[in-house]
């Protein structure tokens, strides 16, 4: 299928699956698709599968998004929990379309979950709430991380009913966009198919030979399919180094069996030793201080206060000061933690945690493949034939799933129907179709207004990096640019809680600060008001948090627990 065409079918507020090879461009008709809903105002979510596919999309993983987590099954009692968190709450009720990216990643008990939870939210019992959704993904990636050995039909997310129930049109792009490199291009489509030739099986091995004869140097990222490999490769490389060791050591809080479950989805590691001249990559988002899950480097110092200081590839220096990964209540306060430096070795790393990155170079051995598809995820990550070193290969390297690769045919036919039938719409009544699905989902057609929307997504206020602007200033620029609380918080990458934080704090060093874009509900504000001067009138001394205001937990007693605890130090704010 051609992007125009997919694009057609998108406009029309089908339910799709967007497919295709590496290079067919997947990414760019996404981003072109989501412009056009933000042109018209329409409410949309854009997510992934992974920390770092999250990233090439400008948007978050689905789990923190739904209020998934990192659970396998969502009961009643998760649902009803969910609605207490205001943030969660109100990005579900009002999303129209929901974008999953990487959707091979996604377990089907994971997508079961997501329909489950907007079906609640949304109060529909349609698929996924009766929203549009986009997953876009290559199902010979790596199917889903379990904990324990399933079956495909059991992993993948096209053999959830929900999938079904969603009715998708397939969109399967056929164009190729990566040009220039068609041996790269030929062997990947071979494996796809099955069906590979003598002349690419004569490629790989002249690749092997080539890289014998010139071994990778340091530089080169290494990638392997078995954790022992890497951990060899990273330790040995650290040892060569002259430099001192310098011990970082991860903290934990809370519930001993979430901490566990943190510890098992975190990929820093418990214990880290790091030198002067290692290289290592980053675990986990921070977009303020300038690096994302993925992002390489070398460690070039530590700083005054002990932290590493990493040279990324970029030339970008950046402090890695500790991060934290939590799970929280109802109430958004976290019940359990793990913290550590956000980083790990990163000579070599496996394939499985290579998926999503693009790597203009990289030296890979696939001599030990386990794993239907691993050969196609590794070989799909440099971006040239000329990149790419083989350091070993065996025949499951070239394997894909039998089920991936029956369903792959399937999503072909099923992708020439769709294009065949949308091709038989006139352009009049299709025009017609993309306005009543704007209609439908609240956005406009106003051409006035579609200029300023369109402006005003241009116009985002750029952040500078936390090593030169204080967080709380970041969180001033956005006020003073009229954001409200749930677009500050999105932009800033932090909870709505954090950001009343920093409302607190701005307004006692300056009173004048304009924040009538956060102001609550005038109900909300009265109500609080009201319990306030009720409560202070038998308050004693410990009522008070450090002698200045109630208690909130008093509070929210008072209000008899109708209110969550940010929602209510928000409304105090404006009380007075």
């Amino acid at each position: 299928m051609l992007q125009v065409s997919a694009l057609k079918i998108l406009k029309a507020g089908q339910n799709v699956f967007l497919t295709g090879s590496a290079g067919a461009g997947k990414t760019y008709l996404l981003n072109q698709y989501i412009a056009y809903l933000r042109e018209r105002g329409i409410a949309v979510a854009v997510t992934a599968s992974t920390g770092i596919a999250a990233t090439h999309i400008g948007g978050q993983t689905i789990h923190s998004w739904s209020g998934l987590g990192i659970k396998d099954v969502i009961t009643q009692q998760d649902l009803e929990k969910l609605a207490k968190r205001k943030p969660v709450r109100d990005r579900l009720q009002k999303v129209e379309v929901l974008i999953i990216d990487e959707i091979s990643m996604l377990s089907k008990a994971n997508l079961a979950g997501v329909d489950q939870i907007l079906q609640y939210f949304k109060k529909n019992n349609e698929a996924f709430g009766g929203i549009q959704v986009i997953f876009c993904g290559d199902f010979f990636q790596l199917p889903p991380v379990s904990r324990e050995r399933k079956p495909s039909y059991e992993r993948l997310a096209f053999m959830s009913p929900c999938w079904v129930a969603a009715e998708l049109q397939i969109c399967y792009l056929t164009e190729q966009f990566r040009a220039g490199d068609s041996d790269l291009i030929n062997v990947l489509n071979e494996i796809r198919t099955g069906d590979f030739s003598d002349s690419s099986q004569d490629l790989l091995w002249e690749k092997l030979e080539q890289s014998e004869e010139n071994p990778p140097d340091d530089s080169i990222i290494k990638l392997y399919t078995h954790n022992a490999d890497v951990d060899s490769v990273n330790a040995a490389a650290l040892k060569a180094l002259e430099a001192d060791k310098e011990y970082f050591y991860a903290t934990t809080t809370g519930d001993k069996t979430l901490v566990e479950s943190l510890r098992k989805s975190v990929l820093a590691p418990d214990d880290l030793e790091l030198k002067v001249g290692a290289n290592v990559m980053f675990v986990k988002n921070n977009y303020e201080m300038g690096y994302m899950n993925g992002t390489l480097g070398t460690v070039t110092g530590f700083s005054k206060d002990g932290w590493p200081i990493v040279t990324t590839f970029d030339d970008e220096d950046l402090e890695a000061k500790p991060a934290e990964w939590s799970v929280v209540n109802e109430f958004n306060q976290p019940v359990a933690s793990f913290a550590q430096v956000p980083l790990r070795l990163a000579w070599a790393i496996t394939v499985h945690k290579s998926q999503g990155m693009t790597l203009d170079r990289a030296a890979m051995d696939l001599s030990r493949t386990f794993e239907p598809g691993q050969g196609y995820v590794a070989l799909s990550r440099v971006k040239s034939w000329s990149g790419l070193k083989l350091l070993g290969c065996n025949q499951n390297a070239l394997m894909v799933d039998p089920l991936v690769l029956k369903a792959d045919k399937r999503f072909q036919e099923l992708s020439d129907e769709s294009e065949a039938a949308f091709e038989k719409i006139a352009e009049e009544q299709l025009n017609s179709i993309y306005d009543q699905f704007v209609f439908k989902t609240g956005g406009t057609s106003d051409p006035i207004q579609m200029e300023f929307n369109r402006q005003q997504s241009q116009k985002a206020v750029v952040v500078k990096k936390a090593s030169k602007v204080s967080t709380y200033d970041q969180t001033k620029v956005l006020i003073k640019a009229g954001k409200n609380l749930a677009e500050i918080a999105t932009a800033r990458e932090l909870g709505e809680g954090t950001i009343v934080n920093h409302l607190e704090k701005l307004l006692k060093d300056n009173p004048d600060l304009d924040c009538t874009s956060l102001r609550p509900n005038e109900d909300l504000i009265k109500a609080v008001g009201d319990a306030i001067k009720t409560l202070k009138k038998t308050a004693i001394e410990e009522d008070y948090e450090k002698g200045e205001s109630l208690k909130l937990g008093l509070i929210h007693r008072e209000l008899k627990g109708e209110h969550g605890y940010d929602e209510i130090r928000l409304a105090r704010i404006f009380c007075n």
